[in-house]
């Protein structure tokens, strides 16, 4: 038998598609945003997305599944963010997961969110999460784990990854760090020139960027104020507000000047293979936005195999 998983907050299916690859098979996925829907459908496909508010849908409506899966809105909880959690209304969203679960009961629920959440106000708001679950009788597993320890991924990004299981004689483990062998220079061709819309030459911001961008192999983020070089050579967190302030994507020389990370490097460096790719209708925006909101694929495929060994 095949396993099944039903994926809230599925974005453009980055925790669908680590579980794919792990052997799952989806068989249901919701998301509000219609953009995101747009690149999940032109990837996955289109007969078992529902596009929509989770709110406004029936729980009694979704098909069987041994796997609840959801990226729920992490900006509430992101020290990125004004941090407001449950008193956001994108906080309160958490609670639709568990009243998925109140109705289908699935043998495995699991859930990832910023590593601030364990934090989030003094821990409060991450007990209520780990309460929220353990009241319908689920065993709760929970770690922080970054792209470069458990993704073999060169990108500074840090998760907590929520794994909680009905079945109290089973046991859950997380999987162990491993070597990082995949560098940002193996991303990153400084050798091949871009597309012209990529590049800060001729823009107000050149100068500022060419005086303070020492290191030509270095990746350097824009901050409100200054250019950080990140250490290693890592590539720093892609976030959502990448779409909203085009000077958050990280930047880079090459031997054409200085410019930003391309949106295959963002892919790149959030583990997609390389058939998945944003549909023509997306705009540069919106699919940096997507980027930033969705998760380090590799590290998503290595819980799910431990999963799938949970279940089989």
């Amino acid at each position: 038998m095949q396993h099944r998983i039903a994926s809230m907050f599925s974005g453009i299916g980055g925790i669908c598609l680590g579980f794919k690859q792990a052997g799952f098979e989806i068989v249901w996925a919701n998301d509000i945003d219609s953009a995101a829907c747009m690149t999940y459908r032109h990837n996955f496909g289109n007969h078992y997305l529902v596009e929509g508010d989770i709110r406004d849908i029936d729980a009694t409506s979704l098909p069987d599944f041994e796997v609840l899966t959801a990226g729920f809105p992490c900006q509430p909880f992101s020290i990125a963010g004004k941090q407001k959690g449950f008193k956001d209304k994108r906080g309160n969203l958490f609670f639709e997961i568990t009243r998925i679960v109140d109705v289908k009961r699935p043998p495995v629920i699991f859930l990832e969110n910023v590593a601030n959440l364990i934090e989030h106000d003094e821990g409060k708001t991450f007990l209520v999460i780990y309460n929220s679950l353990a009241q319908f009788g689920y065993t709760v597993y929970y770690k922080v784990m970054a792209a470069n320890n458990y993704g073999n991924l060169p990108q500074i990004r840090k998760r907590i990854y929520i794994v909680a299981l009905r079945d109290e004689e089973k046991i859950y483990h997380h999987p162990d760090p491993i070597p990082l062998k995949v560098s940002s220079d193996q991303i990153i061709n400084r050798h091949i020139r871009k597309d012209s819309l990529y590049y800060y030459n001729g823009l107000p911001l050149y100068d500022y960027l060419k005086n303070n961008m020492w290191d030509k192999d270095a990746i350097y983020r824009i901050t409100d104020h200054e250019v950080r070089r990140t250490k290693n050579a890592m590539c720093p967190t892609l976030t959502a507000n990448m779409g909203t302030y085009p000077d958050r994507v990280p930047v880079v020389w090459d031997d054409y000047g200085i410019r930003k990370l391309t949106i295959r490097e963002c892919l790149d460096f959030q583990g997609f293979p390389k058939n998945f790719e944003f549909p023509k209708e997306i705009s540069l925006d919106d699919a940096y936005k997507q980027l930033g909101n969705t998760v380090c694929v590799p590290a998503i495929r290595r819980i799910a195999d431990n999963i799938h060994s949970v279940l089989s």
